[in-house]
């Protein structure tokens, strides 16, 4: 298939085009580069360089890439900043995709694979997380994800463009190639090995009194190879559908931080904080939907050789793509 992929010099998206162009796929990029690198794009894709903002741009990409489905990866996802900047979340998380959905109108495409997020749940009444549980974010983030999947089901409606949304929370790992470097660093799993690389002295915990086993939070890590199957097995989904990804486990912040030291061979020093407003104990989603309709089933169930992956990658670029 023609794939255009919003959003694909991005971390997600980067390994995204990589593994659709390894499947045989033909692949436009489309990305304002604000948050994306020139680098990570595979050189096998096409690259228009471009912004969700402008309507006729996006709409001429979209044309000349004779594209058969888009993948949608360009948002903002900090949730912190969303909380201090919800204009800018609205506006290119929201807005952003509407004009994607406005240019898809214009130019015939029927069918989107969207990068949601189980943040579109809020804090969950039980994990894990499955499809049937209520919506209800709580930071600018994740309803601007929600949002969005609302008018998906507006534009399926009324002009037939299929969708697949799909909500997943932690991705963690690397392809060979293509890695994970933000230009602000968040995730947990990188910023511990800045501190094993030597560019950071510590990481911080935040918080170590929760209702878990060793009092830190627990998390639902999944593996960017993973995510991509995912993404491509979506792309065979005959109707809409909206489906959350997880590996059925979880790992706490601790014990991140030591199969880290284990995979490095190197001490990582930590610094215990305070919890952060709004940081639930247990962030699971389910996958079982999505395993007994599409067939998905992750390969990486625990997380070494997931933050293997990120070592080998983070070793052979240690200054990220600069």
């Amino acid at each position: 298939m023609n794939i255009f992929v919003t959003g694909g010099a991005g971390y997600i998206g980067s390994i995204c085009v990589e593994e659709l162009l390894n499947a045989g796929h033909a692949v436009t990029v489309f990305d304002n580069l604000t948050e994306g690198h020139r680098e990570a794009i595979d050189p096998r894709a096409s690259f228009a360089e471009g912004d969700l903002m402008d309507v006729p741009t996006i709409t001429n990409a979209l044309a000349a890439s004779k594209a058969e489905a888009v993948m949608h990866f360009a948002a903002n996802a900090l949730v912190g900043e969303s909380m201090t900047n919800p204009v800018k979340y609205f506006r290119n998380n929201v807005t952003g995709g509407l004009h994607l959905l406005e240019a898809m109108v214009q130019t015939g495409v029927k069918k989107i694979v969207f990068s949601s997020t189980c943040a579109t749940f809020g804090t969950p009444d039980r994990v894990p997380i499955d499809e049937s549980l209520l919506q209800k974010p709580i930071n600018p983030y994740g309803e601007s994800k929600l949002m969005f999947e609302q008018m998906l089901r507006w534009f399926d409606e009324i002009h037939g463009i299929t969708h697949v949304a799909l909500r997943y929370f932690n991705a963690a790992g690397a392809s060979q190639r293509f890695g994970e470097d933000h230009r602000i660093e968040t995730h947990l799993i990188p910023n511990i090995l800045k501190v094993a690389l030597g560019q950071k002295e510590s990481v911080s915990v935040f918080g170590t009194d929760y209702p878990t086993p060793d009092g830190t939070c627990i998390r639902d890590y999944i593996h960017i190879l993973d995510l991509a199957q995912a993404h491509m097995l979506a792309l065979t989904a005959r109707s809409s559908a909206k489906y959350n990804l997880g590996t059925g486990g979880g790992t706490s912040v601790r014990e991140v931080i030591a199969a880290c030291e284990k995979v490095t061979g190197r001490p990582i020093r930590v610094i215990e904080e305070p919890r952060r407003p709004g940081d639930p104990a247990r962030l699971i989603a389910s996958s079982e939907k999505i395993h007994r309709e599409l067939g998905w089933t992750p390969k990486f169930q625990s997380i070494e050789p997931i933050i293997e992956s990120a070592w080998k990658w983070h070793l052979a670029h240690p200054t990220g793509y600069r």
